[in-house]
Parts: structure tokens; C-alpha cells; sequence
């Protein structure tokens, strides 16, 4: 059997950088197991280690749309340059990950892209509703906790690696 882990990253008391912790949480609300990660590098490599999938859910700030979803599975692209309000980037954690020889068989990590990552914001409207149809599309995307009774909405979202 395929171990799949699914980890959200973020910080709650930064407005849209709570992103991947929301989609944590209603993952694990809808029967799906997510772990939530406050952007320790350490614990997030410890955490993928041996998992034959792993998917990471993160806020960005790239310049999209805020509430643009993208799903980045060619990681080739991920840079250490990227703004992060993490102390290491989710693109470091990969680059030692990937140093020690402990990335996960497949790597897929979903973004949101954020409005606000102010102290003591909350998400902004255009993420949280983002944030419930990432979960209800993750959870169909992996297709290992499918319900009969899940009937949320589901996200159009661009890979990242697909061709235009």
C-alpha cells in the first residue's frame, strides 16, 4: 500500500500564511489524516521521510490573483530566492531534502496565492474560500478517502508543470 502524508504549512497570526493550516484542518475534519507544520524545515523533512507521496499545501506570493491555486508536481522550478515567511523556504527544505536523500517518492505541494501576511491578520476572503475547495480537491485528487457523502465544491487549479 502507497503511505501518503499530507502536510499543511504555515503561521495563523499572518493573515493568508494560515492557508495551509486551514486546508489541514478540514482535510482532517473530512476523515483525511494532515499533519500541520508552523514552516520547521526539520519537521517537515522528518515528517515525508519514507512516505511514498507527500503532499504539502503552502500560501505564496508569487504576484497572481490572491485565491489562485496552482499544483506544482516538477520542483525544478522552486528557488531559494522566493520570499517565504518561514525562516527557511518550503524551496530550502526541498534543496536539503533532497541533500540528505530524504524527499518522498513523489513530491506534489498545492499553493494559494496570498493577499495579506500581515501580524495579526486573519485570511482574506479571496484565500478562505480557496482554502475549503483545496481541501474537498485534494481529497478527490488522491482519491484514497473518497466518501459518498463528500460533496463540496471542487477547484480548477493549473499544474504548474502542464503545458499552456
Amino acid at each position: 500500500m502507497t503511505e501518503t502524508v499530507v502536510i499543511g504549512l504555515g503561521n495563523d497570526y499572518r493573515g493568508d500564511d494560515g492557508a495551509g493550516l486551514a486546508v489541514a484542518r478540514l482535510l482532517r475534519d473530512m476523515g483525511v489524516p494532515a499533519i500541520e507544520n508552523g514552516g520547521d524545515p526539520a519537521e517537515l523533512i522528518e515528517a515525508w521521510t519514507g512516505a511514498d507521496v507527500a503532499i504539502v499545501i503552502d500560501a505564496a506570493r508569487s504576484g497572481e490573483p490572491a485565491g489562485t491555486v496552482r499544483c506544482h508536481n516538477d520542483l525544478s522550478h522552486l528557488s531559494g530566492d522566493s520570499s517565504s515567511t518561514h525562516a527557511l523556504s518550503l524551496a530550502d527544505a526541498v534543496a536539503l531534502a533532497r541533500t540528505l536523500d530524504r524527499l518522498p517518492g513523489k513530491l506534489t505541494i498545492y499553493t494559494v496565492e496570498g493577499a495579506t501576511f500581515a501580524l495579526g491578520a486573519t485570511l482574506s476572503e479571496p484565500v478562505a474560500e480557496a482554502v475549503t475547495s483545496m481541501a474537498h480537491t485534494i481529497k478527490r485528487d488522491t482519491g484514497l478517502w473518497e466518501t459518498s457523502a463528500d460533496t463540496g465544491k471542487l477547484l480548477p487549479y493549473q499544474h504548474v508543470d502542464d503545458p499552456p
